[in-house]
Order: C-alpha cells, then structure tokens, then sequence
C-alpha cells in the first residue's frame, strides 16, 4: 500500500519512502477530538473485530482453542493496558508538598521501567528511565515519578515525544525548570524487523534549569552509573 502524506515542504511522500524515519510533529501525542466518545467496553469490542478480519487475512484458523479468543485479548490489552495512558481520565494526580524541611540538592530516582509501544509499527519499546530534579518551593512523592513515566509510555510512542512528555509534566508539577530526563531503551521495530540489529538502543535526553551547567548534568549522570 502506498498512501500519499502532506509534508511542509509539499513533497508527496509514501509510507513506503518515509520508511523507519521517527517523524514527531508536536509534543502531543496526536490524538482525534472524538477520541473518548465511545467506552472502553465499546472500543474493545470495535478492535476485537477489526483484529479478527486482521488475523483472517493472515489466514490463521480461528476456530482453533488456542487462537479462537486472540483477537478480544488483544483488543483488552490495547485499551486497558498498553495504551490506556491515552484516555487523559488515566493521568495520575501529582501529589506535591511544600518543601518544608528545605533540601535543595539533587534527588535522584533512576531505572524506572520503560514499556511503550513504538508509534511507526505497534512494536514495543523497553527501557529505563532516569529522572532527577532540585527542589524549590515543592517535592513530590516518589512513586508519582514512576507514575508519570508509566502513563505517558502507554500510549503509541516516538522516545522523544516521551522524553519531553515527561520533563513537561514534572516541571508543571514541582514549578521548577532544573529536571533532567534520560531514557535508554530498545526498540524491537530495529531489532527484531528492518535491520534486525539486536545489540543497538537509543538514548534521549532532556533538561533545563541548573541542569544547563555541565556540572550539574555530570554529578547526575555519576549517580546513575
């Protein structure tokens, strides 16, 4: 199939030239404004038919015990599970205290899974993530960090567009620019398609504030070793 796509520069490309390209064209994830006017109920549904007539095509049997409730398994774990951190109803509620006790150095929380999908083949993404920031006015709990991660990785991804997704919500949330996000991950649409090169990952990054001066940024990436 080859499906004409608009580009700025008003070069008609195809899917098929577009290729492995990671095209990101805003900070949001690009969703329609009817996104959530049917249930989840009615969603799973809906994609459990669409994935039978996908399954049919590839000519499996599903009348087989073993493929025969695939495609409502499927269809659960899209809405419920692996992409549930579309459905802004999902957004974890920050917690935030007043920084009464006045620690001003770096807090440091790393490794923290990384399950996402990549937006270009539905193939997932495995990584971790490592997040730091200095407090001002307000800390935040530690498992909302985690929490964060957790949202924004479920959902159809490109790593940088979760990457800034992340650092955007932390600085909302604690009112304050010096956050660094590092993200590690594998992307199985390289490793185990296209290229197939198994021993590749990609790292992004993103910071502000303090984190600007080289220093700040190499005590935090010491402390993550």
């Amino acid at each position: 199939m080859k499906m004409n796509v608009d580009t700025t520069n008003s070069v008609t490309l195809t899917v098929d030239d577009i290729g492995d390209s990671h095209i990101m064209t805003s900070v949001d994830t690009p969703v329609r404004p009817n996104a959530f006017e049917r249930s989840d109920e009615e969603k799973i549904d809906r994609i459990a038919k669409l994935f039978y007539g996908i399954m049919e095509e590839l000519g499996l049997d599903l009348d087989d015990d073993s493929l025969s409730g695939t495609p409502y398994r499927i269809a659960k774990m899209y809405v419920r599970e692996l992409f549930d951190g579309l459905n802004p109803e999902n957004q974890p509620k920050l917690s935030t205290f007043d920084n009464k006790y006045a620690y001003g150095k770096m807090l440091v929380e790393k490794d923290i899974r990384v399950s996402s999908a990549c937006e270009h083949h539905f193939l997932p993404i495995i990584g971790r993530a490592h997040i730091a920031y200095i407090a001002e006015q307000k800390v935040i709990g530690l498992s909302k960090i985690n929490r964060i991660v957790e949202y924004y990785s479920h959902r159809p991804q490109v790593q940088e567009r979760l990457t800034l997704q992340i650092f955007h919500a932390l600085r909302t949330a604690l009112g304050t620019d010096s956050i660094i996000v590092v993200i590690d991950a594998e992307h199985l649409c390289v490793s185990a398609r296209g290229v197939k090169d198994d021993h590749s990952r990609t790292a992004t990054i993103e910071y502000g504030g303090v984190f600007e001066q080289e220093n700040y940024r190499r005590e935090f990436f010491d402390l993550i070793k």
